[in-house]
């Protein structure tokens, strides 16, 4: 509707479409929000009240995300450019094979490495800045028109500085942190985030899109005018100056070792990485070498995916056992038909709680999908397909440890029973010998089990008390056996604090937890003796986890299980540089390839100077030590003034 409006209102509305913009991407691409709420909604609905006042709405408005309009059905839209798939390798040997003949041929190229996002493919077309058109790859040539629907991505920038004709590519994703927040408020939960985002954008009610809290990673410009790049690098660069969203993954490497060494690290981290990947794409780096080498009919010569073995299948629930942890949580475990994911075979996978069961509408004999984690059980995602023989799953209503009848509290059922009940007990011995704890080797599960029964190892001191030949009364335990077991317990007698913190078994207390608590006091008398403001104050401990660690220390029999712990001979090694060194209080976050140093290696250097790691950029951020192919935290510092320092500076300062 054509209304009249004054030079000074029209200013009015550029000017917050520019604001409201800006504190969109500080906070949706940057992660670091620069107003309240409250001033951002403020800002936001001043705009749209204007807008529906004066019906003056500029095209990048970030009022256009909402999407009112429900499609009717999508058009088609055909690609400028071909969106080729890639081809795949499955192997090392197959890499390999590949980077070889390219360097045959070219021998100083380098290679790109990025993530190989499995959501949904997209291209995005803008013309004089502004977002024009959304479409999915489709078949490469044709996809659908999803403009509306992907406007509501709050990454995506609806304007960009450069003014030139642009398509680029890339994809839509559904963060696994969002799918599980999602999930948690579900009526129905989505089974897995590649199956949420096509869903989400393939929705013909953008408010269902809008709702699932998208984002969108850009890798690629097929169509660009007035401009070329020379590299892969020089292209990515470009997209972060234009503010899209590109991930802290992008290594560049000279053959195959290196490619491969990347790729099997990627592989074990893939786990505790937010984004559903399954593999990782190698690019020739030099855009003159892809020019000369070309497309077949499917897929460009220049680019290669090394795909990871697959962590989602399906197959059948033949029954569900109830299992008590150390802390008394009473937690569902499936009973599956064999079934193989990235070369483990897996039986059983956790169901979480009751409520999850009840969510996800899983049966006995009913069809599912998994998902398997490195070193983690796996988990049931959600229902495939349920048949006449599905049964319903059965609330539990005693321990079935100790017959003890459970409690609930909140969306968990506990065992109250937990001086007496067998299952809680041996499990805190379990957990007290792990490897992030004292780190007792050989002894596992079934060793518990053993000692439990036939020793009468009841708490974690009793362990201290056991000899060899306590051990070789046991079956099957020989000389060597028992031997490089009392070995093992003699050696876990001198521990680092944080592993000690961490093997006690606090209820919500990791590993991470353990080490700032390790850093906070200087003795255990300190941590013992702290209060709840003290341990609330502690930078990522809440209340929450503050009242279980005090808590923990007000019960007699944990204090008389660590006194006969001391008195047993376990000795605490504190951290000489714990509220000290040459890092203390300094919070490090880094990103990209150093020369030299591996991200491990450089962690543990500001960590034994008394400085912390943070795997995101805040304001509360010291330095970003920056290396090679930085990505999205590189220019969050730079907005946010943080000092960015190289190796060469990191090196020198912990010298110095």
């Amino acid at each position: 509707m054509d209304k009249k409006i004054d030079d000074k209102t029209k200013a009015e509305i550029e000017k917050l479409v520019a604001e409201v913009n800006k504190y969109n991407y500080y906070y949706h691409v940057l992660d670091s929000p620069i107003v309240s709420d409250k001033d951002y909604d403020k800002a936001y609905y001043t705009l749209l009240e204007l807008e529906k006042k004066t019906g003056y709405v500029l095209p990048d408005s970030p009022t256009q995300r909402v999407g009112d309009a429900v499609s009717e059905g999508f058009e088609k839209h055909t690609h400028e450019a071909r969106l080729y798939s890639l081809d795949k390798a499955q192997t090392p040997e197959e890499m390999t094979e590949w980077v070889n003949k390219v360097l045959v041929q070219y021998p100083d190229t380098q290679f790109t490495l990025e993530y190989k996002f499995d959501g949904l493919r997209l291209a995005l077309t803008y013309d004089n800045g502004i977002l024009t058109n959304a479409a999915t790859r489709g078949n490469g040539s044709v996809g659908e028109d999803v403009t509306t629907q992907v406007k509501t991505i709050r990454s995506v920038p609806l304007s960009i500085d450069f003014k030139g004709h642009i398509v680029v590519e890339g994809e839509g994703i559904m963060l696994l942190s969002e799918l599980d927040n999602y999930n948690k408020k579900a009526d129905g939960p989505l089974k897995n985030a590649r199956n949420a985002v096509a869903g989400a954008i393939r929705n013909l009610d953008p408010k269902v899109t809008a709702s699932r809290n998208l984002d969108f990673f850009a890798y690629g410009i097929p169509v660009i005018s007035g401009k070329a790049f020379k590299t892969q690098v020089e292209l990515r660069q470009f997209l972060i100056d234009n503010r899209f969203l590109v991930g802290d993954f992008f290594e560049v490497r000279k053959n195959a070792k290196e490619i491969m060494e990347v790729i099997n690290q990627i592989d074990k981290q893939r786990d505790v990485i937010d984004i559903l990947i399954d593999g990782v794409v190698i690019k020739i780096n030099e855009i003159a070498t892809r020019e000369e080498l070309g497309f077949t009919i499917r897929f460009p010569k220049w680019a290669l995916a090394y795909k990871f073995e697959a962590l989602e299948v399906t197959t059948y629930i033949r029954d569900v056992i109830w299992q008590v942890g150390r802390t008394g949580k009473i937690t569902p475990l499936a009973i599956l038909d064999p079934v193989d994911i990235a070369g483990a075979t897996i039986q059983r996978a956790t169901l979480n709680n009751w409520d999850d069961i009840q969510r996800k509408k899983v049966k006995i004999n009913s069809l599912v999908f998994i998902r398997r984690s490195n070193e983690v059980i796996p988990e049931i995602l959600g229902l495939a397909q349920d048949y006449p023989d599905s049964r319903e799953i059965k609330k539990i209503q005693v321990c079935p440890s100790c017959g003890t009848k459970l409690v609930e509290s909140g969306a968990y059922i506990f065992c109250p029973n937990k001086e007496n009940c067998a299952g809680q007990l041996k499990e805190r011995i379990i957990h007290f010998c792990s490897r992030d704890a004292m780190n007792i080797e050989g002894i596992r599960d079934k060793i518990v089990d053993l000692l439990y029964k036939e020793l009468n190892v009841r708490t974690v001191d009793d362990l201290y008390t056991l000899t060899q030949k306590d051990l070789e009364k046991l079956d099957n335990f020989k000389d060597k056996k028992s031997g490089n077991i009392i070995t093992s317990i003699e050696k876990s007698k001198n521990i680092d604090f944080s592993n000690f913190i961490y093997a006690l078994g606090i209820n919500n207390v990791g590993i991470k937890t353990a080490k700032d608590l390790a850093k906070k006091y200087p003795d255990f008398d300190s941590l013992k003796d702290a209060t709840l403001e003290d341990l609330a104050s502690i930078r990522d401990i809440g209340a929450v986890v503050a009242k279980s660690i005090y808590d923990y220390f007000r019960l007699p029999k944990n204090l008389e299980i660590i006194d006969n712990l001391f008195k047993r001979g376990v000795t605490i090694k504190y951290n000489q540089n714990r509220g000290g060194g040459k890092f203390k209080d300094k919070t490090f976050v880094l990103t990209g390839t150093l020369p030299s140093l591996t991200r491990q290696q450089a962690t543990k250097l500001i960590e034994d100077n008394g400085g912390a790691v943070s795997s995101s950029v805040s304001k509360n951020t010291d330095f970003v030590l920056a290396g090679e192919a930085t990505g999205n935290k590189y220019e969050k510092a730079k907005m946010l003034g943080i000092a960015i320092i190289n190796e060469e500076e990191f090196l020198s300062m912990l010298n110095n």
